[in-house]
């Protein structure tokens, strides 16, 4: 048996590194633990946390390729965030322009969520706790 614990990190890799930092801190409010420039790869890895935990890997490199990132694709749907108010959420996204889609409510849980991107594409979510 493995005994996993919870999950360590989620690797996310952008096309342009300073937009995708600034998106990540700036507007989601991740805390940045550790920021590397690795030139043998010409690549930037920026370690990001929230109270020390959820700990998310953003990478560049030359090379990356493009994937389709809709959220019903195949792989990794995507990224979800326990938030308190969706509502305040949605408001906030809005006022640093960022596209977001419309509050739902959950018709298992009652709980509000609402989906939205990150500057590469990837798919996002923030569910109400």
């Amino acid at each position: 048996m493995l005994n996993i614990q919870h999950i360590h990190h989620v690797a996310i890799l952008t096309d342009n590194y300073a937009v995708s930092k600034q998106f990540y801190t700036e507007v989601l409010g991740f805390e940045v633990m550790a920021e590397v420039y690795r030139q043998e790869r010409q690549s930037y890895k920026l370690d990001l946390s929230i109270n020390g935990r959820y700990q998310i890997e953003l990478f560049s490199f030359p090379d990356y390729k493009e994937r389709a990132s809709f959220p019903e694709a195949k792989g990794l749907r995507h990224l979800a965030f326990a938030v308190e108010n969706v509502e305040a959420a949605y408001e906030f996204l809005k006022s640093k322009n960022v596209d977001v889609q419309t509050v739902r409510v959950d018709e298992f849980t009652g709980k509000k969520f609402l989906f939205f991107y990150d500057p590469n594409g990837q798919p996002l979510e923030l569910y109400e706790m």
